[in-house]
């Protein structure tokens, strides 16, 4: 567990499979803030097994306020070619409404942070929606810069499936 000496009160510390059910309600709420409730299929079993599975896909942390857990940070380690070592990405970042405006979101993203230079990473990146814009204010602050000159690419749904037939169809 790490306590931080600017908010004593606010301990972080990695999840563990026990904090199952308290992610997934996490992610509800950060959905719920995002507008986007109706994309969140998760469910108890898929994050069990990809967080605390054989081969976990991403790792977690709590941040607990005089014990209560109030915010939660989902990362993992990507790799950047031109730098030649793993970076760190941060998935989703929660804090509860109640408890924003204390510089807990600070204290995780500084966490992470420290986490990634303890792990030799060159970079730590996240993406933000961009008519958030108290949390852009907010990363501006801490020195986040916007990388204006890449976009977003995804993949998913039925267009997955069709690229990745296209793959195994070559296959046969």
């Amino acid at each position: 567990m790490k306590v931080s000496t600017l908010i004593p009160e606010f301990t972080i510390r990695a999840a563990s499979e026990n904090d199952t059910s308290l992610i997934l309600s996490f992610i509800r709420e950060l959905a719920e803030y995002e507008k986007l409730s109706h994309e969140v299929v998760a469910t108890d079993d898929d994050l069990r097994r990809s967080l605390f599975g054989d081969r976990p896909s991403a790792e977690v942390v709590i941040g607990e306020y005089n014990g209560s857990p109030v915010a939660f940070a989902l990362f993992f380690h990507n790799y950047s070619t031109f730098l030649g070592k793993p970076g760190l990405y941060l998935e989703d970042l929660f804090v509860k409404p109640e408890m924003r405006g204390k510089g807990l979101g600070k204290v995780v993203l500084a966490y992470l942070a420290h986490l990634a230079r303890e792990r030799g990473c060159g970079r730590f990146e996240w993406w933000v929606l961009d008519w958030n814009e108290p949390a852009i204010k907010f990363y501006r602050s801490i020195g986040a810069m916007p990388m204006d000159e890449w976009t977003v690419q995804r993949v998913d749904g039925e267009a997955l499936d069709a690229l990745a037939d296209t793959f195994t169809e070559s296959q046969k």
